[in-house]
């Protein structure tokens, strides 16, 4: 029977010494029970949908998929505290309402502060992280992506086109279309632009697939692709092709 009050918690960490530290500072909670120890995020996903912990102790560099990329995939997210060697995802990571951000190395004194702030945060624990807008460095080459319950890594080169579906986008390979959780404008927002071009409201397309542009009604276009499929473009949408296909 778990101890009243008690606070579960998973460090998804790469680093060893990294986790043994974690692990020492947490010797001093006996409320805070340890369930799991993970050494990247696909490893960090199934232990969150096994234990449903209430708090997680995340790295964000870490190889196959990043912290943000795997808070990306998990429907409701535990208390998030960061700890990680790079200052410069503080910010994206205060946007997402983690509990703290320890750079490492961190000291026992800061550790306990971290503690406190997510103490604080607990009682909007389900809140937290629950909508990741976040790019960083590392994602702006690939698209992670659940496909039937599995994890999917599109490389960017492999989009052939994104189109708006309600609350979510389509992402269209050669290997069949995924479904996301995102904006239109997110993907407008952080794709490379030269590459990723908006052509119209419902539509993203990669510029490196364009074989021919022609006209289609009044102050429209189609955008015929590579793969023979035709996309509208909007006027603005042609503007942004003219401009960037230096055509």
């Amino acid at each position: 029977m778990l101890q009243k009050n008690l606070i579960t918690s998973i460090i998804i960490e790469d680093e060893p010494l990294a986790r043994s530290m974690i692990k020492e500072y947490l010797q001093s909670y006996p409320n805070i029970e340890l369930l799991q120890e993970c050494g990247n995020g696909f490893e960090g996903i199934k232990a969150i949908q096994q234990h449903q912990p209430d708090l997680i102790f995340l790295d964000i560099q870490m190889p196959k998929i990043n912290g943000f990329e795997m808070l990306e995939l998990i429907d409701n997210p535990p208390a998030v505290i960061f700890t990680t060697a790079f200052d410069e995802y503080a910010i994206k990571a205060f946007d997402i309402h983690a509990a703290d951000y320890l750079l490492k190395p961190f000291s026992k004194e800061r550790f306990d502060k971290a503690i406190q702030k997510m103490m604080l945060q607990k009682s909007n624990v389900a809140a937290v992280v629950a909508d990741v807008a976040l790019q960083t460095p590392s994602t702006n080459s690939r698209i992670v992506v659940k496909d039937n319950g599995k994890i999917k890594i599109i490389p960017l080169p492999q989009v052939q086109y994104i189109k708006a579906a309600d609350d979510y986008v389509k992402i269209f390979t050669a290997e069949g279309n995924f479904l996301k959780k995102k904006t239109m404008q997110y993907f407008e927002d952080s794709l490379p632009a030269a590459d990723f071009i908006r052509i119209h409201r419902s539509y993203i397309v990669n510029a490196q697939l364009i074989t021919r542009i022609t006209p289609y009604e009044k102050d429209s276009h189609l955008a015929i692709l590579t793969t023979g499929v035709q996309l509208p473009v909007s006027k603005a949408g042609y503007n942004k092709l003219k401009q960037v296909l230096g055509i």
